[in-house]
């Protein structure tokens, strides 16, 4: 739920336009019904792709940093220059839930948003 929360909101406000449009007057009978199961079933599917191939990815870093793989890490504290960190075990880092931690360094990186290097 908190990887996917922003793209249900998203979601939601799409079948409320949904809803919306396939209330008017100059939409055909039964639109309503049709409109919203298939802009609902679209909308689950992706959600439900994304969510996947996260949790995937989340476990594929996981392992390779308990292996000693060097993990990259978005750093959104800064945009122009050094945008990512190399996370290793070997350099103090450690996996706290699903958060990597080190003393060296003043913040935590989520595991979602980091690819093996």
């Amino acid at each position: 739920m908190y990887l996917e929360g922003a793209y249900i909101i998203l979601g939601i406000m799409i079948l409320l336009i949904t809803l919306f449009v396939t209330t008017r007057k100059f939409m055909s009978k039964g639109s309503l019904k049709k409109g919203l199961f298939w802009v609902f079933l679209t909308i689950s599917f992706f959600i439900f792709l994304h969510f996947s191939i996260t949790t995937n990815r989340m476990k594929e870093v996981r392992e390779a940093f308990n292996n000693g793989d060097v993990i990259i890490c978005e750093s959104r504290a800064t945009r122009k220059v050094a945008q990512s960190v190399k996370i290793q075990k070997s350099n103090q880092w450690t996996l706290e839930n699903d958060n990597f931690k080190s003393p060296n360094y003043n913040r935590v990186f989520f595991i979602a948003r980091c690819i093996i290097y």
